[in-house]
């Protein structure tokens, strides 16, 4: 009667290890998410002392340089420096080829549809979004243009006689696939 047990113990410690390993497998991702924007404030805190490029961890190939926040839909988001796969992981990240936030020219911030920047999809004309710079100055955007482009037939235009700011995602935001060619554009205007 034992070793008829021996192969039912087997497989319930089997199947409770995996169910274990699949438990830490989905629990990482939101610790890890969790972790990072921690450390984010802190490196984001540091860059307001005047650290220059303040990593939010010793590896990072990025540090903040802005803080995103859209009042309306209960939005505060740290902009990291740098478009790369990488950094957009993290949060939105400022394309170095672009103007800083505040200065004349472009500002363009990149960000993933099905995280940081699914708020997109609810903004509408005229509504206001803030961004902070590193050095404490604030400024206020008016929402000016929304807009659905394809990223093959053009491109962003970097060179503006205004301070603009210009938020970048995929679309649609419901696909199953990321990566299309569609880009959902928000673009904005300094007021002040």
């Amino acid at each position: 009667m034992a070793g008829v047990r021996k192969p039912g113990v087997w497989v319930v410690s089997a199947l409770l290890c995996l169910g274990f390993w699949q438990f830490g497998q989905g629990a990482y991702i939101p610790a890890k998410a969790w972790l990072a924007q921690e450390l984010m404030q802190r490196a984001w805190v540091r860059a307001g002392t005047g650290e220059e490029r303040a990593t939010p961890w010793p590896w990072a190939d990025t540090w903040p340089v802005a803080r995103l926040t859209a009042k309306q839909r209960d939005v505060d988001l740290i902009v990291l420096a740098g478009g790369s796969g990488r950094t957009l992981a993290f949060g939105p990240g400022h394309l170095s080829a672009s103007a800083m936030p505040g200065q004349t020219g472009n500002a363009i911030i990149a960000g993933h549809r099905d995280t940081h920047f699914q708020f997109l999809k609810k903004l509408e004309l005229g509504e206001l979004l803030g961004m902070e710079t590193t050095r404490g100055q604030r400024h206020i955007y008016r929402i000016v243009g929304v807009d659905i482009v394809d990223s093959r037939k053009g491109s962003l235009v970097l060179d503006t006689d205004a301070a603009m700011l210009t938020l970048v995602t995929c679309y649609p935001f419901d696909a199953l696939e990321a990566g299309g060619p569609l880009r959902y554009v928000v673009t904005a205007r300094m007021m002040f």
